[in-house]
């Protein structure tokens, strides 16, 4: 049997990763490609999307260079989700782009939730809140504070669908990504006619919405000299980072919870049907496989709080990791062991840009709780670790009503950290484990995606056995009592601190 490979191109927040995988699910090749975040007004934040597609270049032509050629069979898509790529007629940038963490959208949300008729009224037609993460609110802010943009704007996608659009000229969205617009009918699997009219906005803006396996279109010519795929190389659609980077650790069926952590903390389950959405407190989305759906929380701040406190407050651990040569997170892990579990009462609560799940909260914030003086470094770095799965845990406990856990997939750069998985299975009381390809992040379930698209695998499902666990972490009987008080203090720092997070609010803060 000839070889076959497959590439998938996930644009990250900090970076575009490329990859090439053959059809038993090996990785040949793979690069990562850093580009800036940029922070014009506190709570914004903005990419350059040239700098997406110039980074995805250097990548695919690196990652080209290893492997034949002539065994490339497709190429498909993940992303960092929510984001808003305005176009105008010739498929020109108008502006920045807004990511997913941008935090500006509160009135604009608000308003939009209003014309819907209050929550019930949203939830009703798209069994989703308006988050101010989402795209919507940033549509309705750049037609409110930037019309002349607006104004020029023929057509918006989002992060990911920006390089597809660059590779085979297509401008248009998966039904995973339309979902976290907050446009979009999740239970039919279409935008929202009703939604948009509300909001006042063209419906002509709003891309085409296609399933993640279907096919986008081939390789220009103009592409193929650029980056080195061949021409005419089949594109298919792909999906939102939160949805396919789960679908590639297997996460198609309920009971398996995935917790991936990234720069955000994501929870998910895969749902064998349509469920409405309890309170909105979840984040419903179409799955990449048709006929399937996918609940999801996000925390904000995950893998972001540990590098924030590596920037912040580990200069020590940075300039040890300089002279020895260690990765610095191992550093800061063997530091964190020396506390024990429950960090003796310190707790971290990561809200360093707001909070979307369990709390939809622009306004709450960061701190250490239980702080004395006896408390240490290694008190305060494991209470990072420990504060970003206790929220965790929280959105678990809404996902649970859909289907009993069983067991948990963890992937993302957190997954890579022995303690930090130890610490989920004691905190979740589930055992953890990870399966190959994780490390790939999203771009390896674009790869399945692309596979399935180009009739390597039946489905979905299918190409998914090729997926083998590497690790396994079980609970600990004796953390868990230490957990399950640590957890219960955690559980009470938001709904005390409320009425002081927005106080901050309106005094500027």
């Amino acid at each position: 049997m000839k070889q076959q490979l497959l590439i998938g191109i996930d644009v990250g927040t900090s970076g575009a990763k490329c990859i090439v995988m053959d059809e038993s699910g090996s990785v040949l090749a793979s690069s990562v490609q850093e580009y800036p975040l940029f922070t014009p007004r506190p709570g914004w934040a903005e990419q350059e999307p040239e700098d997406w597609w110039n980074a995805a270049v250097r990548g695919l032509r690196e990652i080209l260079a290893k492997v034949p050629k002539e065994a490339l069979k497709a190429v498909s898509f993940s992303g960092q989700m929510h984001g808003l790529v305005a176009l105008d007629a010739g498929m020109r940038v108008i502006r920045p782009a807004f990511l997913w963490c941008d935090q500006r959208t509160e009135k604009e949300c608000a308003w939009i939730t209003e014309q819907a008729g209050g929550p019930e009224g949203l939830l009703a037609l798209t069994n989703n809140r308006m988050l101010t993460g989402y795209t919507g609110g940033k549509l309705i802010w750049l037609k409110n504070e930037e019309p002349e943009n607006f104004e020029r704007m023929r057509i918006f996608v989002c992060p990911k669908d920006y390089i597809r659009l660059k590779i085979c000229g297509e401008a248009a969205m998966d039904v995973s990504e339309a979902s976290g617009t907050g446009f979009f009918n999740t239970k039919e699997r279409c935008w929202s006619d009703e939604l948009i009219r509300l909001a006042g906005l063209p419906k002509s803006i709003f891309p085409e919405a296609h399933e993640s396996i279907e096919e986008a279109g081939r390789v220009t010519k103009e592409t193929a000299e650029l980056t080195g795929l061949p021409e005419g190389l089949p594109v298919y659609y792909g999906g939102g980072d939160a949805v396919i980077q789960t679908t590639g650790t297997g996460l198609l069926k309920p009971g398996t919870i995935g917790v991936v952590i990234g720069t955000a903390g994501n929870v998910s389950m895969g749902l064998d049907r349509f469920y409405p959405n309890p309170n909105g407190a979840l984040q419903m989305f179409c799955n990449n496989e048709p006929g399937r759906w996918h609940a999801f929380g996000c925390n904000l701040t995950a893998g972001g709080a540990y590098r924030w406190y590596r920037d912040a407050l580990s200069e020590h651990s940075v300039r040890e990791a300089e002279r020895t040569g260690v990765n610095v997170y191992d550093l800061m892990g063997r530091e964190a062991e020396q506390s024990r579990p429950g960090a003796n009462g310190v707790i971290f609560n990561a809200y360093l840009t707001g909070e979307r799940c369990p709390y939809p909260d622009p306004n709450a914030r960061a701190s250490f709780y239980g702080m004395t003086l006896g408390t240490t470094r290694q008190d305060m770095t494991r209470s990072v670790l420990e504060g970003v799965v206790y929220s965790m845990k929280q959105i678990i406990g809404i996902m649970t009503a859909f289907s009993p856990g069983e067991k948990v997939i963890a992937s993302g750069g957190g997954s890579v950290s022995e303690l930090w998985r130890q610490i989920m299975a004691d905190v979740f009381e589930l055992p953890v484990y990870t399966v190959s390809g994780a490390s790939e992040g999203g771009a390896y379930g674009a790869a399945m995606a692309a596979g399935v698209g180009a009739g390597i695998y039946r489905d979905l499902p299918e190409a998914c056995t090729i997926l083998r666990t590497e690790t396994e972490n079980l609970p600990n009987p004796a953390n868990r009592e230490a957990y399950l008080e640590a957890f219960d203090i955690f559980s009470r720092i938001y709904p005390a601190l409320k009425p002081v997070y927005d106080l901050s609010a309106s005094y500027g803060y």
